[in-house]
């Protein structure tokens, strides 16, 4: 079961990045944490197969782009976007209600957490007697 983790605005204000140039983002609000995808770079993954970088931003006077906190991209099926913020999990958003923020038809669009199944995975799944589990390097 997804539970809601937040929304996904368009903000009419544009951020800007480390060089100084402004650019026009979508916010991005999960777990109560503020989050910028640029809006030309949103349009590129929904139209084809990319990944799009998730990044941090912050508000003095303007709106400031930090560090990559994640990447979006299309579904498999092609009817979300998923979310995964470093550290946080991964969350998705129907990609209907992304264009209805994208083309001004909604002001905001609620972001569902994609529930994490390795957990459960890992009790179910059964090692030999002989079989080592190794911990993967993070």
């Amino acid at each position: 079961m997804m539970e809601k983790a937040g929304y996904f605005q368009k903000s009419g204000a544009s951020a800007l990045d480390s060089e100084g140039i402004p650019h026009e983002v979508i916010e991005v609000h999960i777990q109560g944490a503020r989050y910028a995808i640029r809006t030309r770079s949103l349009a590129a993954a929904v139209t084809g197969k990319v990944f799009v970088q998730v990044e941090d931003v912050t508000r003095n006077w303007n709106y400031y782009l930090g560090n990559t906190c994640g990447l979006a991209q299309v579904s498999a099926s092609g009817k979300a976007l998923n979310i995964e913020i470093f550290q946080k999990g991964i969350f998705t958003i129907s990609l209907r209600a992304l264009r209805g923020v994208l083309y001004g038809r909604d002001r905001n669009a609620a972001i569902a957490k994609i529930p994490d199944h390795t957990a459960q995975f890992m009790k179910m799944r059964r090692l030999a007697q002989d079989q080592q589990q190794i911990p993967a390097a993070g």
